[in-house]
């Protein structure tokens, strides 16, 4: 082989082995399902009209996908629920209302788009058990436990009865009401786990804030919901958990109950807290999730006070919520 030959060959070889490196330094994103299908309630933020005030938390999402190397993919078809359908993705995300195997929950409610079938609903829980990540933000913990199509009735009220659908289970709590739209502060208890130390001791945001039960014994809760401030019969109770982690078979479930409102949405420690619990769900990331909900907030099952007659702030603040429905 004469000189020239050989640096030719030398030369191809090195462009080989640098195509090789970058090949393997290229990791393939994650790829996590948004579903977005409302058979309650459809929430603005989801919403995908042509309008700018709808659908903000799909351009969030976007842009933080492409911050973060994550692939969404956007979906409100429950039809396509199956177990080779969710083998395709590392994480799935909820962002629902109602029971989703229905097209709609009532007349007036729902989006109409193609419900689960129960075969459907098993293979997600399923797919959550055998170690796909699950997160869910705000009304996500509004999905499969209303027992009829009462959205809004008494029955969704009292939240006295037992969690007996598997779903909230997994979940690990699930929805009572809400009352009006106001400031609360949200208290971090492990500022340790991914995303949390991006919260002040200070935050606490204008929000549509869910008062939950059924809370699962085995929560590792992020940020409990302070209520010594808050107006309204919803929050007559003590500090429950608002953010969480637990693990669920094989999986890891991540839930927060903030995300109503579009200044949340592009809010920095939003998006923090949204990120670290996401980057936990897929395993990017590890943390400490050993329980401590019996610690942290002792009272979270003891139901909100809906007996007394509400004050003079709470009828205003209740009035200013039924105009805006």
């Amino acid at each position: 082989m004469n000189r020239c030959s050989f640096w030719l060959l030398a030369l191809l070889l090195l462009g080989a082995s640098i195509g090789a490196a970058d090949s393997v330094a290229a990791p393939v994103p994650p790829k996590v399902l948004f579903f977005t299908k409302s058979s309650g309630f459809e929430h603005d933020a989801i919403k995908t009209l042509d309008n700018p005030k709808f659908g903000y938390a799909f351009r969030v999402l976007r842009e933080l996908g492409e911050k973060h190397a994550i692939a969404f993919t956007f979906s409100k078809d429950g039809s396509l629920f199956s177990k080779d359908y969710l083998a395709q993705f590392d994480a799935i995300f909820f962002y629902t209302t109602g029971d989703l195997t229905l097209a709609k929950n009532g007349p007036t409610l729902g989006d109409g788009n193609p419900p689960m079938s129960a075969a459907g609903k098993a293979a997600l829980l399923e797919a959550v058990a055998s170690g796909k990540g699950f997160v869910g933000t705000h009304s996500a913990a509004d999905t499969f436990h209303a027992p009829s199509s009462k959205e809004h009735g008494p029955a969704r009220y009292v939240g006295d009865g037992p969690e007996t659908d598997p779903y909230g289970k997994m979940l690990g709590a699930s929805f009572i009401k809400h009352d009006a739209q106001q400031k609360a502060r949200q208290v971090v208890v492990d500022a340790k786990f991914p995303g949390m130390s991006a919260v002040g001791a200070d935050f606490g945001p204008n929000e549509e804030w869910y008062s939950l039960k059924n809370f699962s014994p085995d929560l590792h809760v992020l940020l409990v919901q302070d209520t010594s401030t808050m107006q309204g019969a919803s929050y007559r109770r003590a500090p429950y958990p608002a953010t969480w982690a637990r693990l669920h078979g094989k999986g890891r479930v991540f839930y927060t109950n903030m995300g109503h409102r579009e200044d949340v949405w592009t809010n920095p420690s939003f998006q923090a807290v949204l990120m670290g619990g996401l980057n936990w769900a897929l395993g990017r990331v590890e943390a400490d999730v050993t329980p401590n909900i019996a610690v942290v907030t002792p009272a979270a099952n003891v139901l909100p006070n809906f007996t007394e007659p509400p004050t003079a702030r709470e009828k205003k603040a209740n009035k200013a919520t039924t105009e805006r429905k």
